[in-house]
């Protein structure tokens, strides 16, 4: 296998558009164990006997577009521009109404309109707000980015971090029954995740941009060089992911 400079990984990996939410040009580069429920599979499940679903920060609406059948109301909210282009091109044939909204509360939606609310990996989720638009009966359901997710990163990059975490499963369920849900189903697993060279570390942290706030080539030049040297001599560089699954019903 040819062995690539880290002048022309670095150019490559700078080069390369980091919109929407796919991952696929990690393909061969980076590795990432799924966690053992399937959360596109059960949402599937889910849709087929929804009546009016919300899909919050559907990122470029790949998860919906994936499924074989949705509810003849679904709708996406988006905040990235890109991001919306991309969901609106890949969702509107589906009959999928995607809404430009700023990922703040207030949803832009009335009151106990949606049966079903999905959303994988959310920035922040606004527990109240969700209570809000769901019908009595009707259900919340999401993957989310566990704590300390992909943490080695961060630390090779950032040093040390301090403990606890926002992304503490258990805050979660606090949350939601705060919010007058009742949490039935909630699952955390780690997961291994590998870096074959310092491209792929580049583009993920292009795109996943809070795993180090700020990050950029010039920046960053430094570390990612000895991140390269250090891929070259021990070989890839392993990290662990964390993910946890969620389903919180509203009281009938």
């Amino acid at each position: 296998m040819e062995t690539r400079t880290f002048e022309e990984l670095v150019a490559e990996a700078e080069s390369v558009s980091v919109e929407g939410w796919d991952f696929s040009w990690l393909d061969g580069r980076a590795t990432e164990e799924r966690p053992s429920w399937g959360y596109s599979r059960l949402v599937g499940e889910r849709m087929a006997h929804a009546l009016a679903a919300l899909d919050i920060q559907t990122g470029g609406g790949e998860l919906l577009a994936g499924l074989p059948r949705l509810p003849a109301l679904t709708v996406a909210t988006e905040s990235w521009p890109p991001n919306i282009a991309l969901a609106t091109a890949r969702l509107r044939p589906r009959g999928v109404v995607v809404v430009a909204d700023d990922d703040e509360p207030r949803l832009p939606f009335g009151d106990g309109v949606f049966d079903l609310v999905i959303s994988r990996h959310p920035v922040t989720t606004w527990w109240k707000e969700i209570a809000r638009v769901l019908q009595p009966g009707g259900a919340y359901f999401s993957q989310q980015v566990g704590p300390a997710s992909v943490g080695e990163l961060t630390e090779f990059f950032l040093g040390p971090q301090p403990p606890g975490s926002g992304r503490d499963p258990e805050r979660a369920r606090a949350e939601a029954k705060a919010a007058g849900l009742e949490v039935i189903d909630l699952r955390l697993e780690s997961l291994r995740a590998v870096f074959h060279d310092v491209g792929a570390v580049i583009y993920f942290l292009r795109k996943v941009i809070w795993i180090v706030p700020g990050f950029t080539v010039d920046r960053y030049r430094l570390e990612l060089r000895t991140l390269h040297d250090r891929i070259q001599a021990e070989g890839p560089f392993v990290v662990h992911t964390t993910r946890f699954l969620i389903e919180a019903r509203k009281p009938v």
